[in-house]
């Protein structure tokens, strides 16, 4: 019996949070830099890049084996 009452409690939707000023103007500033960002020019496409992965994800470059840090 136990356990149904344990489900049952999580299934519940948990109490919403009063978040502070703080944060609520961080969320703001964020949901503005995601909408000007959406609004901004396409990037144009690359021609005769490399394929795959971008390269520099994890600050070195790789071509055929030999890697080179920058």
């Amino acid at each position: 019996m136990a356990e149904n009452d344990k489900q049952q409690d999580e299934d519940e939707p948990a109490p919403a949070k009063e978040i502070s000023p703080g944060a609520r103007r961080a969320l703001a500033e964020a949901e503005e830099r995601r909408r000007l960002a959406d609004a901004g020019p396409a990037r144009p496409r690359e021609i005769n890049g490399r394929g795959g992965a971008e390269p520099t994800r994890y600050g070195d470059w790789e071509v055929k084996g030999i890697v080179s840090d920058f």
